[in-house]
């Protein structure tokens, strides 16, 4: 697949999902734009193995729950690479792992409406180059628990449940401008975020799954960057289980 001359954005690329993914897409040929908050030294780690590799990528630091530091990213990205074509909505917020009834309406908006600011703000930033040039695409990061919840995950799933209704939403919105909109949800993937998980749960869900494994990073990065390509051209408003199986819709 070639993604010469292509301006990716990938939000909370400095790890996990997001890591993989601005490798994968500098692997085929795009600039990536790798966003990180704090962590600095491992979003340079990931522009210094693309460049290794002969890729194109800058690090840029920004709270994509601010609407300042986003404007001032996406004005940054547009000097030095040009306007974005592909948007990879993938920073969230931390999970309150806490069942419905020990959980605070203020551990529960945050998860929910922080969610919503890392997604809100990149799209109003970017779109509107988007729709001049009549092109362009966005991925949103969601979870397989947006469709088939788990306990102790009732604010989670909240989230990535509006972050699909926000995904199709735009789909149908922006369509007749040609940009695609889809959203890619994971199931259990190892990256930091799972580490706390236990062993045998891991073993379990594996064994669970028809693929008799679970997730990396690099699963969903695939997916991702197939999603990118000309041969996607008239897939958009979709919602891609990436998750071996595990979720079948």
């Amino acid at each position: 697949m070639n993604l010469k001359d292509k301006i990716a954005l990938v939000t909370g690329a400095s790890r996990g999902i997001g890591a993989a993914t601005a490798r994968a897409l500098a692997a085929h040929g795009a600039t990536v734009a790798v966003n990180y908050w704090q962590s600095k030294d491992a979003a340079e780690s990931v522009v210094a193995d693309i460049k290794a590799g002969g890729g194109k990528a800058a690090a840029i630091k920004a709270n994509v729950t601010s609407e300042a530091d986003v404007r001032t990213m996406v004005k940054t990205i547009t000097s030095e690479m040009g306007p974005v074509d592909f948007l990879i909505l993938n920073a969230g917020m931390p999970v309150p792992l806490k069942p419905f009834a020990e959980l605070s309406y203020d551990e529960f908006r945050t998860k929910v409406m922080g969610e919503m600011d890392c997604f809100f703000y990149a799209l109003k930033e970017i779109i509107p180059s988007m729709v001049e040039r009549r092109q362009g695409h966005i991925i949103g990061i969601s979870s397989g628990l947006s469709r088939r919840p788990g306990f102790a995950f009732s604010a989670h799933t909240t989230a990535k449940s509006a972050v699909d209704g926000l995904m199709k939403s735009l789909a149908l919105e922006l369509g007749p401008f040609g940009i695609l909109v889809n959203t890619v949800a994971p199931g259990l993937t190892m990256t930091d975020a799972t580490s706390w998980i236990k062993k045998e749960q891991i073993e379990a869900t594996a064994a669970a799954t028809p693929l008799k494994r679970v997730g990396q990073p690099e699963d969903i990065a695939g997916a991702v960057v197939m999603l990118l390509g000309d041969e996607a051209r008239f897939v958009t408003g979709a919602y891609i289980a990436v998750s071996g199986g595990s979720l079948m819709l």
